[in-house]
């Protein structure tokens, strides 16, 4: 990872302006707007952890949207660290308090990145697919990278109604010496047609609270709600070998053929056995005699 430039740098790029949250607010939040409050912050740890921790002590309520402009410990599943340089990209989290039986809230990590690949192909041009369960990629000189990420984190807020806390980062203008990892990437290297954060931000708010309100109304049913064949439809993982690296070390290998009623992965393995796979980390194998 590259050294931190001095504040005054990082804060003067002209190519990265900063966000107007009162605009955010008039277009987003109040009687005619998805959400009930929006906050943006120059800079923080995790914005996951941040509305964790306001759900749990009654400061926030269901549809509060934290922004910051930077994140210095932003996290990923596993216990992975996401970081990137000040206002060069989209590092949000949202509060839900879901009606739908939390059996079917497996479903929302899942809705949220149809929500975002949605939003960002219809502002920004850019044809983004969807890795199982949570990251969003693109493609650059013909290589698939990951540009964005998915975390989902179940909260009892402070009267006790269990809640989620749904972050979202997109890379939106990072160089490639400013990505953390080679098999990252931003939406400028995939060609997009728009990098200024703003609308990009309202697309993606807008979008994940048109497919949230559709998920909610049919009670969590993603199949009746298009969820379920929207995520299918947009999906890399579908169709190719993978491997699964499974809680407590075990791996799995095999074609990932289909996603069931419950958003979990099917694989079937060399013996044509089906296991339907709920958590774990996927990689992604070259086709066979490729």
């Amino acid at each position: 990872m590259t050294a931190r430039p001095p504040a005054a740098a990082r804060w003067s790029d002209l190519d990265r302006p900063p966000l107007s949250a009162p605009a955010l607010r008039r277009a987003l939040t109040g009687p005619d707007g998805p959400w009930t409050s929006l906050e943006v912050t120059a800079s923080t740890g995790s914005t996951n952890a941040d509305l964790v921790a306001a759900a749990r002590a009654g400061t926030a309520d269901p549809g509060a949207v934290l922004v910051a402009e930077e994140q210095t410990a932003g996290r990923g599943r596993l216990g992975r660290g996401w970081s990137a340089p000040a206002r060069s990209g989209i590092f949000l989290s949202v509060l839900l308090a879901p009606e739908p039986d939390p059996a079917r809230w497996g479903w929302l990590p899942l809705l949220a990145g149809v929500a975002t690949a949605a939003a960002l192909s219809r502002t920004a041009g850019v044809d983004t697919a969807l890795k199982w369960p949570n990251d969003l990629l693109v493609t650059v000189e013909g290589e698939e990278r990951k540009a964005g990420g998915i975390l989902a984190e179940r909260v009892d807020t402070a009267d006790g109604t269990p809640a989620v806390v749904l972050g979202i980062g997109i890379n939106v203008t990072p160089r490639d010496d400013e990505l953390p990892v080679p098999t990252a990437a931003s939406l400028r290297q995939a060609g997009a047609t728009v990098t200024d954060r703003d609308p990009l931000l309202r697309a993606v708010l807008r979008s994940l609270a048109e497919w949230y309100g559709s998920w909610a109304e049919t009670g969590g049913d993603a199949c009746e709600a298009g969820v379920q064949a929207a995520y299918v439809a947009g999906c890399a993982t579908l169709g190719r070998p993978v491997a699964a690296l499974l809680p407590g070390g075990k791996e799995l290998h095999g074609d990932a053929t289909a996603l069931d009623g419950d958003g979990r992965l099917v694989i079937t393995d060399a013996e044509g056995t089906r296991h339907a796979v709920g958590a774990g980390d996927i990689v992604h194998l070259r086709a066979r005699g490729d």
